[in-house]
């Protein structure tokens, strides 16, 4: 495993404005090159245990070739510390594809509307023609520059589908980054308390139409 995102990120979450991070898209080489370093941000922005990105490697490789497959990272941007910038340190990573009835992720929200009690129709409608978010992590050291919105907005760029979906963990009164992000950007609920199989944790299933609002109000204090 490649340590270096964990090394070099400052932990207590401060970096020097003049250098926030720099946002890029990735392509497919890009991410398997970094994949390590991309998994253990993942593992730090979830607190999995370690280990855990061991089990996912093989699953995010496998997502690449998925049709509309699409991936932007963000890089630590200080020319005094990393003076070349294929060195610099992943600090965030977000990708997603074109969601497919035959996929893993697909079965199961399907499964899980039709439990909620969307009708037949609502379900297809609803699953027919979207992007899905699959990971989108920023690491705890690398938080409040608004790199999870930034790169969100990158990768819904001139998307195709009509609209996007995603899963995050429940949160009791939805306060965390991730849950104020998706509800700034609009995301609604399609399932609330869904457990999928292989992971006891309560999940949302959200979605929105594309595109995304080009702006968005801050909210009411």
């Amino acid at each position: 495993m490649d340590h270096r995102a964990k090394r070099d990120v400052p932990q207590n979450g401060q970096h020097n404005a003049a250098h926030a991070p720099t946002v890029v898209e990735l392509s497919a080489q890009d991410l398997r090159r970094r994949l390590n370093e991309a998994l253990s941000i993942y593992v730090a922005a979830m607190d999995y245990p370690r280990g855990t990105e061991h089990h996912r490697a093989p699953m995010w490789a496998e997502h690449i070739s998925r049709p509309g497959w699409r991936a932007v990272g963000a890089f630590l941007n200080d020319p005094l510390t990393f003076p070349d910038s294929r060195d610099n340190p992943l600090v965030a990573i977000g990708y997603g594809y074109r969601g497919a009835p035959h996929q893993w992720w697909h079965q199961q929200v399907y499964s899980g509307m039709r439990s909620a009690g969307w009708p037949e129709e609502a379900t297809h409608e609803t699953l027919s023609n979207y992007f899905e978010l699959t990971e989108l992590h920023v690491h705890p050291g690398a938080q409040g520059h608004r790199l999870g919105e930034t790169i969100l907005r990158r990768l819904m760029h001139d998307r195709p589908e009509r609209s996007i979906l995603l899963s995050t963990p429940e949160v009791y009164g939805e306060d965390n980054r991730a849950w104020r992000l998706y509800r700034r950007l609009g995301f609604r609920d399609v399932v609330r308390q869904f457990t999928f199989t292989g992971d006891s944790r309560p999940f949302a299933v959200l979605g929105r139409s594309l595109p995304l609002p080009s702006t968005v109000r801050a909210p009411a204090s």
